[in-house]
């Protein structure tokens, strides 16, 4: 029972760990090279983390034509970026340029991270402060040590100890 439930799990799984693999004939190498770096650089708009080059679905392989279509037609690489661009948003690209509709997306990450640093900070601080206080209310004055001269220590010692 076990095996069948494996095989079967094992038997529907296989046909999403192929790759796309598309054979498209190039009139140069340069087009070629060009061709993979564009499909490996730009996302694909329907399975959302995969570029156009790894994914099986039906619009990266649409995709994939037509890119190939218009670097054979002799367009740049920035006319095919702008193009995809302008057809499905700067969402095709896995390094958007930054703007001000794109701020966000760039800028986060800083901000969660001085987000967390200032509440680490602040978790540090308090934690500290209640170290002093309970160190304070046993009596022990060893966090005063390095402040306080030998008769500071004393004095603070017999006000702690109600003398």
């Amino acid at each position: 029972m076990i095996v069948r439930a494996l095989m079967l799990v094992i038997a529907l799984l296989v046909p999403q760990a192929q790759a796309a693999i598309d054979t498209y004939e190039f009139s140069t190498p340069d087009r070629q090279a060009r061709f993979s770096v564009l499909t490996e650089e730009l996302r694909c708009p329907k399975c959302q983390n995969q570029n156009i080059a790894d994914s099986n679905s039906p619009i990266a392989n649409d995709l994939r034509r037509e890119i190939y279509r218009m670097l054979e037609e002799g367009m740049s690489d920035d006319e095919v970026v702008n193009f995809l661009v302008d057809r499905y948003g700067e969402f095709v690209l896995y390094k958007p340029p930054f703007s001000t509709k794109t701020l966000v997306l760039w800028g986060g990450p800083a901000l969660f991270l001085l987000i967390g640093l200032i509440m680490l900070g602040g978790l540090l601080r308090k934690n500290r402060q209640q170290k002093v206080a309970t160190q304070t209310e046993s009596g022990d004055s060893a966090v005063f040590a390095d402040d306080l001269n030998e008769e500071e220590r004393q004095r603070l010692n017999q006000l702690l100890q109600g003398k």
